[in-house]
């Protein structure tokens, strides 16, 4: 069985010699992060990639603002985070910049580094809602949402935007301009329009004009799916990249691209490898809140109850069959990016699919990344 081949550069890059990115008073110890991916990046994945090293920020599955607020929304989950995983931001969303400002209060009594307001997901039921990147469509409102949670807080507040609405509405220059003034730390490009959603190209140059018209940090998204990406992303102009799908198919690529900023051949994955990490990713699964120390993970505060009451509420202590099979759906979620281009990965994900138990799961990883 054989990997996907990598379109990798000629040769190895100079070392990358700009100073290390700064978002308010937190400095990044490397210059790129895992994008925010609903359903995906939740904080056992986003521990794994960290401890693979290159990982300078991770970035929260967005959370209702809404949700934040009331304490009732079973989306809390999504705000968690552990220390492993610092520096960290948690990402929110919503189009009420009282309630905005609310949450951010909340996201700052969690511990979290940064709050980051999501003016980029494209999906309808998050859209509709004057929420995502519909905001984009109202800038003067946008950047209300900015000044409100800006004051509210002392820790950073950042945004991750598109390009724009459609190809009509490219205003991502402009509206980071507005929010910059409104006291935004640092803005995330992705630089596809809402309408493309993930499909065509995303526009680098777009960013790179964002990060020559404004002062605070710029990090570019998009279409990063080699750890030479990566770098060449970072040459154009950002102090920064996050990285979304790419880091489900290879979540070694920050370490790989911090390899090759350093000046150093990047390091090899083997199969042995990739299968360790879904095992080692069943495991923080399967073991959340158990022997953990105190303060190592925060959790978003809920309506009413003691501790184990609010976490019967956001599903998290479910029977064990039915925890199995959560952790199961996580996989196979998972390996729809993560077993893609490997010969005999359409065989493995149908297996899995049909998995009905987490020994047997093991088992099918085991035949399929350790022979």
């Amino acid at each position: 069985m054989g990997a996907p081949s990598a379109t990798a550069s000629p040769g190895v890059p100079a070392p990358r010699t700009a100073p290390a990115p700064r978002i308010g008073a937190i400095t990044l110890a490397a210059p790129a992060g895992v994008a925010p991916m609903a359903g995906m990046t939740d904080t056992a994945f986003r521990r794994l990639v960290k401890r693979q090293g290159g990982c300078g920020l991770v970035v929260t599955e967005m959370v209702s603002s809404e949700g934040l607020v009331r304490g009732i929304d079973r989306t809390l989950e999504f705000a968690e985070y552990t220390e492993e995983e610092r520096p960290v931001s948690i990402q929110i969303f919503g189009g009420d910049p009282a309630r905005m400002a609310d949450a951010a209060r909340i996201v700052e009594g969690m511990g979290a580094d940064i709050v980051d307001i999501n003016m980029g997901c494209p999906v309808p039921k998050i859209s509709k809602h004057n929420a995502g990147c519909t905001l984009m469509r109202d800038p003067r409102h946008a950047a209300s949402i900015v000044s409100a949670m800006a004051r509210a807080v002392r820790i950073p507040v950042t945004v991750k935007m598109r390009a724009g609405w459609n190809e009509a509405e490219i205003n991502a220059p402009m509206l980071a301009r507005m929010v910059e003034d409104a006291g935004a730390a640092a803005v995330t490009v992705h630089g596809r329009t809402a309408k493309q959603a993930y499909t065509g190209s995303s526009d680098w140059s777009l960013i790179a004009q964002v990060a020559d018209q404004i002062a605070i940090p710029v990090f570019g998204s998009g279409d990063c799916v080699e750890p030479e990406h990566v770098i060449d992303r970072l040459r154009v102009g950002p102090e920064g990249v996050l990285v979304g799908r790419g880091v489900l198919r290879n979540p070694w690529i920050l370490a790989q691209a911090a390899d090759l900023a350093a000046g150093r051949v990047p390091r090899v994955v083997t199969m042995r490898d990739r299968g360790q990490f879904l095992l080692e990713y069943i495991d923080l699964l399967m073991n959340e809140r158990v022997d953990e120390a105190a303060g190592f993970r925060h959790s978003a505060p809920t309506s009413g109850g003691d501790e184990a009451s609010q976490a019967e509420a956001l599903g998290l202590r479910a029977p064990a069959r039915g925890r199995e099979r959560w952790v199961i759906n996580k996989l196979r979620a998972l390996n729809a990016w993560y077993s893609k281009g490997y010969e005999g990965g359409a065989l493995f994900r149908t297996s899995i699919n049909r998995a009905e138990s987490i020994a047997h799961v093991r088992e099918l990883i085991d035949d399929f990344f350790m022979h």
